[in-house]
């Protein structure tokens, strides 16, 4: 509340608003419904979509029984592409309404893409979008829909208004009406009025249990919306899912490229240096063996540390592009290496009755890798532990310590790459990270066992 607060400065008409939203945060979720802001909206649009369904429905059927009409001409395919051109227009306008009335987080559809230039090209990419008969398919099942939701809607909401406010207005019946008041009954020999206080009463209590419950009643009815909404006017599931699968192409080909620079580098910077220094040496021993055996004797020997530092930055590589105890003995040793050469003591538990795919093992390696390296580099942690089990088809990894916290996927650090990566293959990272600690990262890969 405090954060609101400062936002709000300057801003009177925001800043009562806000304390008016805390007032009736105070009051019970069945109380308040009806005064709340979503309540309002939701009636919004339900009143909203009664004259738009209509319009909509009207020029969908229209469109579409010209076009069919003068199918037998030329005439009629233009029309018909232009007309559902016009739905995907109407489809569009009906997304903002569901963003800024319900709520409704739904992308808008992918953009036709003609294989061609012209407007023969145009009009089959038209046509042959399901996205554009999907708009149509929508405004043709919305309106009926829209008719039935307005009419429940407006019968429950001045109803119940009505009935909970009749103690303010039912003098209006004996001064101007000339009866006593609403009239529950009649025949040719009785009538019933709601003219007493306890019949006032009770209908005052009507009033307010319908007013009460009409905004959940809008809310369910305003859920059908939503679904259709997000079914027939957002992106279809499988362009969305190529969609994704190019971009996650992208993330593991950029990561192979930028590991390949990174081998690329340690070999040129490392080994490479190294050994090219210690043939030098070796070609300098070479030429004092003759004249100074024990200079050159010394020379050889130093060549020989050099040697045995070059074969370490190689194995160093090496185990930075796949260890081969990961290959012999899978995730279980593997990782109980990685465990011994963190600079913070680790516990190990793997409880993995198979080994999953070669590419997984691999992946989920590499990530506890970069996790403890980050535990040892950023953490202050007296301790960690790396958990790994599976769950049906997947393989679940935790890696969790008790330093200082702070960690955030969102902040462009090496987190957000790791993710990513998991991404790429359908995993899934998780942060639980408050400040002052601790820290539980939680990854899912898929087994492909």
């Amino acid at each position: 509340m405090e954060a609101d607060v400062e936002d709000h400065r300057g801003h009177g008409g925001q800043r009562s608003g806000g304390r008016d939203e805390g007032r009736l945060g105070r009051l019970p979720v069945a109380l308040r419904a009806p005064l709340e802001g979503r309540a309002w909206r939701e009636l919004l649009y339900v009143l909203l979509s009664f004259p738009i369904s209509i319009i909509g429905f009207v020029f969908a059927v229209t469109m579409l029984s010209t076009g069919v009409a003068l199918a037998v001409t030329f005439i009629g395919i233009p029309v018909l592409a232009l007309g559902l051109m016009a739905c995907r227009g109407f489809g569009a306008l009906e997304r903002i309404r569901a963003r800024t009335l319900l709520g409704v987080d739904v992308k808008d559809p992918h953009p036709l893409k003609p294989r061609d230039k012209g407007f023969m090209a145009w009009m089959g990419a038209v046509l042959k979008s399901g996205v554009s008969w999907r708009h149509v398919l929508y405004a043709l099942i919305h309106m009926p829909w829209a008719i039935f939701s307005f009419v429940v809607t407006t019968v429950f909401w001045t109803y119940g208004w009505a009935m909970l406010t009749y103690p303010l207005w039912f003098w209006l019946f004996p001064l101007y009406g000339g009866q006593d008041g609403i009239q529950l009954y009649g025949d040719d020999g009785h009538r019933i009025y709601l003219d007493n206080p306890f019949e006032i009463g009770l209908t005052a209590g009507t009033g307010l249990l319908v007013t009460l419950a009409t905004p959940w009643i809008v809310r369910a009815l305003t859920t059908v919306d939503r679904l259709l909404v997000l079914g027939l006017l957002g992106p279809s599931r499988l362009v969305s899912r190529v969609v994704e699968l190019e971009s996650d192409r992208g993330v593991v080909v950029d990561t192979a490229a930028a590991d390949l620079r990174r081998i690329e580098r340690d070999l040129h910077d490392g080994a490479q240096a190294r050994l090219v220094a210690l043939a030098m040496d070796l070609g300098l021993a070479k030429e004092k063996l003759a004249e100074d055996p024990q200079a050159a004797a010394r020379m050889v020997d130093e060549a020989h540390g050099e040697v045995k530092v070059a074969l370490q930055e190689l194995r160093d590589l090496a185990r930075g592009i796949h260890p081969a105890v990961l290959t012999d003995r899978g995730l279980d040793a593997a990782l109980s290496a990685l465990a011994a050469r963190c600079t913070v003591p680790v516990e190990v538990e793997v409880d993995l009755a198979a080994r999953p795919a070669a590419a997984i093992e691999g992946i989920a390696y590499f990530t506890v890798s970069e996790l403890l390296q980050n535990i040892s580099k950023h953490s202050g942690a007296g301790r960690a532990s790396v958990d790994v089990w599976k769950v049906e088809d997947r393989l679940m990894l935790q890696v969790g310590d008790d330093g200082r916290g702070g960690a955030d996927v969102s902040a462009g650090s090496g987190l957000a790459g790791l993710a990513e990566r998991l991404d790429a293959v359908d995993g899934i990272l998780v942060v639980e990270s408050p400040v002052g600690g601790p820290t539980l990262i939680t990854a899912e890969l898929p087994w492909r066992g």
